[in-house]
């Protein structure tokens, strides 16, 4: 199993004393965390996109550009790009850039996005989100598989046998597709025999097991090559020392944000009853020891299967040391357990069978 990390690069203050990062060493901060995330062998991190006050990353692929000439061996990935809202050409583009930088490290996670900001910024109508999508992955996929294209759809000009370039360093770019439990999302991705991430970050993660059953079974019938199946699972999470530490110290960065986003879209605040009850053995939060982390990570590989596992760590703003030493954390002690275990359990199976 891969274990990475996602960030969105939020900008929040920090709700011990108030104080709210420049951009600048707020992106600082992030680099070195990547650098770190890299330097303990974790597999992957990723950026997501956001066009709002506090999400400091519009543009993935170019912190992601700037990660990769610091980066030996972590794949570097957005988490999302808002492929409805931009241009294919330039999303292939960008990060066949980053590719080469990073000599073949780079990876696109494209989905429709949480958040509706770059649909007005970028001249789009809401009543297209489902539309835009479609056809704009359509297009990446053909500008991943050839060097010159002649394409035609209804939200953009046409392309007549154009090459695009640059080309990415290796054949072609991964393309994960991201989803948030719509069945039609996972239907898409299983057919189209592409990687899938599934975000929990709610509720009870034994819920989504219909969602990924669904997408094992579309993804076999439409006969894709089983070696190439990949499943990740996106949680919200944090580790330090102990459980309570952790917990208190993730609590109110993580209830700033979630309350933030509950009066946007009419949900309750979040209350630490609420948070408690995320952070119990079957609940969606991984929030608490290593070994409480260790133990839920492989929960959930037993009820998906997933190939890759990746903690956002700072849905809100925390000290940067504290950043460091989760990251350490996951990376000394949380991976190197999942993998040991991931692997006597596939090698066991491997022998029933």
């Amino acid at each position: 199993m891969e274990i990475g990390i996602t960030t969105f690069v939020e900008n929040t203050p920090d709700p011990t004393n108030g104080n709210l990062l420049s951009p600048q060493e707020r992106l600082s901060n992030l680099l070195e965390e990547i650098e770190l995330a890299d330097q303990l062998g974790l597999d992957v991190f990723g950026i997501g996109e956001h066009h709002r006050s506090d999400y400091l990353v519009s543009s993935p692929a170019v912190v992601l550009a700037a990660a990769a000439v610091r980066t030996k061996n972590i794949k570097l990935s957005s988490a999302v790009t808002v492929l409805s809202s931009d241009d294919p050409v330039r999303v292939f583009q960008d990060f066949a850039h980053v590719d080469l930088l990073s000599k073949g490290r780079a990876e696109i996670m494209a989905g429709r996005g949480s958040f509706i900001e770059s649909f007005p910024l970028f001249g789009y109508d809401l009543k297209d989100y489902d539309t835009l999508f479609t056809e704009k992955l359509e297009l990446l996929l053909e500008l991943n598989k050839h060097e010159h294209v002649t394409w035609e759809g209804k939200h953009r000009l046409s392309i007549k046998n154009r090459g695009v370039y640059p080309r990415p360093y290796g054949p072609e770019l991964p393309i994960w597709i991201a989803v948030g439990g719509t069945p039609a999302s996972v239907v898409r991705a299983a057919s189209l025999g592409l990687p899938m991430a599934l975000a929990i970050i709610g509720g009870m993660p034994d819920r989504f097991v219909p969602f990924t059953d669904l997408y094992k079974e579309t993804y076999k019938k439409a006969g894709h090559d089983p070696a190439k199946f990949q499943l990740a699972i996106n949680s919200h999470g944090y580790i330090s020392e102990d459980s309570q530490k952790a917990a208190d110290e993730f609590y109110g960065p993580y209830a700033q944000v979630m309350s933030k986003l509950g009066r946007e879209r009419g949900w309750s605040p979040m209350s630490r009853e609420h948070y408690e009850m995320m952070r119990q053995p079957q609940g969606s939060l991984l929030v608490g020891s290593p070994q409480q982390v260790i133990d839920k990570i492989l929960y959930e590989y037993e009820l998906f299967g997933n190939t890759r596992f990746l903690l956002q760590f700072s849905v809100g703003t925390l000290p940067h040391k504290k950043m460091l030493h989760a990251i350490e954390l996951l990376g000394t002690v949380v991976a190197p357990a999942v993998k040991k275990a991931v692997a006597k359990q596939q090698s066991s199976d491997g022998k029933q069978q």
